[in-house]
């Protein structure tokens, strides 16, 4: 009594001054109520809240409520199902989950995997499976479902019961490299007909589930496919939820209201090593959070086996209780069994030990938490699915490693726990009544029920109900036709001159391809509010940006061309500034072939430095996904953004991107390049439905623009060609210069310094990826080493730069980007990048700071040639004098 409670707002220790009064306040509610129903006692609450706030004697309430159920005991409803056999099927999943990691871990020395997750969840899940989560048959479409990652092996302990996964992948548990086992995580790029959804680095879950329901509505409002009665489930634990991609679009949720959009957050009250909040209370908190960000919350503590201490405590004693206990307590009283309980949290509490006078130690020891309740828990999942206007999240309060007794069931170290001994794994066995004999817990002996058994017939008419397995995933959807290049790129690739920046040539494509009859329509234009600086501000009367509500304004700029309109309808999704929440639209729509079956073309264009330095975990996760569409890298480069400089141009870019097996990345120097690259990319992805990506960056930078050149799009694709040359009546010597990007034209214009003022022949080559390049001659080399008696394969940059002449290449990117080829040139290789902070200037300084301007690739080019032996020495000093470099600055990496 009187203590102090870690959400004090909630609990005075004021005494009360008139009980009597008091009394008959209660009794006024609660006829109100009686009389009036639920609505009407909320609303004079709310005019109590509201006069009390105007007399200046309250302020406004924390957005938490008490510690217990959301849902009381007389809202509850029965359950649908067969408890009994539902409990016993979680037993068998629970212990063929804990097998394949003991086994894993036992057998082949570590392999790691974790118990303790699942153990939590096991109930939150199997709720979802046998009552809500919905397969590709049912009636109203395949529900969506984001999975905890570290709860894997527990989906995989499921599927082997359904028949799905066989005992040999189980037994091959994170043993993947040549096939026969399974994935540690969710992953679809291992696992292409089971993982929908990567959710392995935690906080991607919760932020790809939100853009995904929302882009649920995205294709229903625009009348592309019906999804209105689809449900998207996200499974998170309360530990992940410190990731700020986690929370970054609740108001997003709240706001569209995505009332598709259920999150089941198991609040185990532990992240991986420790209390989430050992000194507060995570559930609390999440509940302030969601709350505040307009969410439906939805709590589940307690257990029905504590129903009738809350029917007898009529002073409140336990919640006061609650209040006052922090997650560190209830982690060491959930590891401990009912003597602690009674003696560390009943008993110390006068009204607390007459409440629970009557219970034994074993009565006390078998109070539930409301996560392993699956009454508590269908009931929540019922309110949440019914729910309309918003999003709803369920707080799930769990035990990690339940049912692991001493060896992890609420320890510190629950989640690095990956075996039991043998007496552990008796304790586990009697605890879920599993027919297990001594010698099968010694030989962690996989379990299984007889075909014809209660248990498998039980579990597979539940899921027939719901429409088929899951998770499931499709591989393939219709094709998709792609339009004539020379139906919207007929400007790019004639363009005999005329000026325009690359940037400003994809958005004219994108413009055309949007009025494609057929492809049109499955266009995703994406931006993170940067469309004007893109030039994209004419497809906003051309094909609107969405708002699911339409356009409830008049906007300022109305009477111009080019007046910014939101429509239902709209195509565009402008995200506003979060890069996060735009590449997740763009993963949904990307993936949407395999999701929704229904094929879209996403393009998201944003500033190249925010996109793989700031998302690239999200960018990988695509990538793990299958993703296909086009990430345009704007304002690419360090050297062509002039006036924003350190924070926002790009260098480096390109390297993230040749990491990732499946993105093709190109940095075209030409408009005709660009559509090249898109119209090949689009058949690759729409037609022939591989699993690529294309990274592409564009350039601000306006300058003139060549036609495109004959015989040379298959060249443009794999990576480089032949753009022309300076040839030189007698010349001294020959190189090769190699440029991409906008970088090109200093290439260009450096080889008529070659040859004007040293007689020095070049051949220019446009570079339109050095990671394409690199990865054609890694196939090359490696067919030739592993096939010593075949023809050897020469990849294109061999075939290209065949022979010993000295090749100079120059980027507007680091040196590492064109040093991806240079183990495989016969000739002396010399690379310019611009290494080092990005800078406020104009182009001309910055290429010269960077030294990647034209007078440095003929410096380059004349070392080269003097390491050869083909010029003298003294020409280095010669140039430097002449095109007024200074040897004695500082290297800009330094600087």
């Amino acid at each position: 009594m009187g203590e102090k409670s870690v959400f004090p707002t909630v609990y005075t220790t004021v005494p009360d001054a008139d009980p009597l009064e008091t009394k008959e306040w209660r009794e006024a509610l609660q006829a109100v109520i009686r009389a009036g129903g639920e609505e009407r006692g909320r609303f004079l609450l709310q005019q109590l809240e509201d006069e009390a706030r105007n007399l200046g004697i309250a302020g406004y309430g924390q957005p938490y409520s008490a510690y217990r159920n959301t849902i009381p005991l007389n809202k509850q409803g029965s359950y649908p199902g067969d408890l009994d056999l539902e409990e016993r099927i979680i037993g068998i999943i629970r212990w063929n989950a804990l097998a394949m990691v003991a086994r894993a871990n036992q057998a082949y020395g570590e392999l790691g995997g974790h118990i303790a997750s699942y153990a939590s969840a096991a109930e939150i899940f199997e709720v979802g499976f046998n009552h809500f989560f919905r397969g590709d048959e049912a009636e109203q479409g395949a529900d969506l479902v984001y999975f905890q990652p570290h709860s894997a092996p527990g989906i995989y302990a499921r599927a082997f019961l359904e028949g799905r996964l066989s005992e040999e992948l189980l037994a091959n548990y994170r043993r993947e490299t040549r096939g026969e086992g399974l994935a540690s995580y969710p992953h679809p790029w291992l696992m292409s007909d089971f993982w929908q959804f990567p959710t392995g680095s935690m906080g991607l879950g919760p932020i790809s589930a939100i853009y995904q329901a929302r882009f649920m509505r995205y294709l229903e409002d625009r009348n592309l496919t019906a999804t209105d009665r689809r449900h998207v489930w996200g499974t998170f634990g309360d530990g992940e939820m410190d990731e700020p991609e986690s929370i970054g679009a609740l108001t997003l949720a709240a706001r569209e209201k995505l009332d598709n959009l259920t999150f089941i957050i198991n609040c185990n009250l532990q992240r991986l090593d420790g209390p989430v909040r050992g000194n507060g209370q995570i559930i609390q908190e999440l509940e302030s959070l969601f709350t505040g960000a307009g969410w439906n919350v939805i709590k589940v503590l307690w257990g029905s086996d504590w129903d009738a201490l809350f029917s007898r405590d009529a002073s409140n004693a336990l919640l006061r209780r609650f209040a006052s206990t922090v997650d560190g307590k209830y982690q060491t009283l959930g590891a401990k069994d009912g003597a602690y309980n009674l003696k560390n949290f009943f008993n110390e509490d006068p009204e607390l030990r007459a409440l629970a006078a009557h219970m034994t130690d074993a009565e006390v020891d078998a109070l539930k938490r409301g996560g392993h309740d699956m009454r508590k828990l269908h009931a929540a999942f019922a309110a949440a699915r019914d729910h309309r206007g918003g999003p709803t999240v369920i707080l799930a309060k769990t035990k990690k490693g339940y049912g692991m007794g001493g060896a992890g069931e609420s320890r510190m170290t629950a989640h690095q726990t990956k075996k039991l001994d043998i007496d552990g794994l008796k304790i586990f066995r009697d605890r879920f009544r599993l027919p297990l004999s001594d010698d099968d817990l010694a030989h962690l002996r996989f379990y299984k029920p007889a075909e014809d058994s209660p248990e498998l017939i039980y579990l597979r008419r539940r899921r027939s109900v719901l429409g088929g397995n899951l998770p499931v995933r499709r591989r393939k959807a219709e094709p998709l036709p792609v339009p004539p290049l020379s139906d919207y790129a007929q400007f790019a690739l004639q363009a005999d001159g005329k000026e325009m920046s690359t940037t400003m040539a994809a958005v004219r494509m994108l413009g055309g391809l949007l009025k494609d009859r057929v492809l049109g329509p499955r266009v995703v234009p994406i931006v993170a509010d940067e469309a004007r600086t893109f030039g994209m501000a004419n497809l906003f009367r051309q094909v609107g940006i969405y708002s699911p509500v339409g356009q409830l304004y008049e906007p300022e700029d109305a009477g111009s061309m080019l007046y910014y309109r939101e429509a239902k309808d709209g195509q565009i999704l402008e995200e506003g500034i979060t890069e996060a929440g735009a590449i997740s639209s763009w993963v949904a729509a990307a993936t949407s072939y395999s999701v929704h079956g229904l094929p879209m073309l996403p393009f998201y264009i944003y500033y190249s430095m925010f996109g793989f330095q700031r998302v690239g975990d999200l960018i990988w996760a695509a990538a793990d996904q299958r993703a296909r569409g086009f990430l345009f890298g704007a304002t690419a480069g360090r050297t062509t953004l002039s006036g924003e400089g350190l924070q926002h141009q790009d260098g480096h870019s390109h390297m993230a991107a040749a990491g990732i097996p499946n993105c093709r990345a190109y940095d075209p120097a030409f408009a005709c390049e660009l559509a090249v690259i898109m119209d090949h990319g689009m058949r690759q992805m729409l037609e022939g439905q591989e699993d690529v990506f294309y990274y592409v960056t564009l350039m601000n930078e306006n300058y003139a623009q060549p036609s495109l050149p004959e015989g040379v799009a298959s060249d443009i694709i794999k990576g480089m060609y032949r753009f022309g040359s300076r040839k030189v009546p007698q010349s001294k010597a020959k190189v090769r210069l190699l440029g991409s990007g906008a970088i090109l034209m200093e290439v260009i214009a450096a080889a008529e310094l070659l040859a004007e003022d040293w007689q020095i022949e070049s051949e220019i080559w446009s570079v339109t990826s050095f990671s394409e390049l690199a990865r054609d001659a890694r196939d090359s080399e490696r067919w030739n080493r592993l096939h010593p008696n075949d023809k050897p394969h020469r990849s294109h940059l061999e075939t290209c730069l065949a022979g010993e002449a000295p090749v100079v290449a120059a980027t507007d990117y680091i040196r590492a980007y064109p040093q991806l080829v240079a183990t495989y040139l016969e000739g002396r290789y010399v690379t310019l990048g611009t290494d080092g902070f990005g800078r406020s200037d104009t182009r001309t300084a910055l290429r010269g700071f960077f030294e990647v301007d034209r007078h440095h690739v003929v410096l380059a080019a004349l070392q080269a040639l003097v390491q050869e032996g083909t010029l003298p020495q003294k020409a280095l000093a010669t140039a430097i004098r002449r095109y007024g470099i200074d040897p004695d600055s500082p290297a800009p990496w330094t600087v």
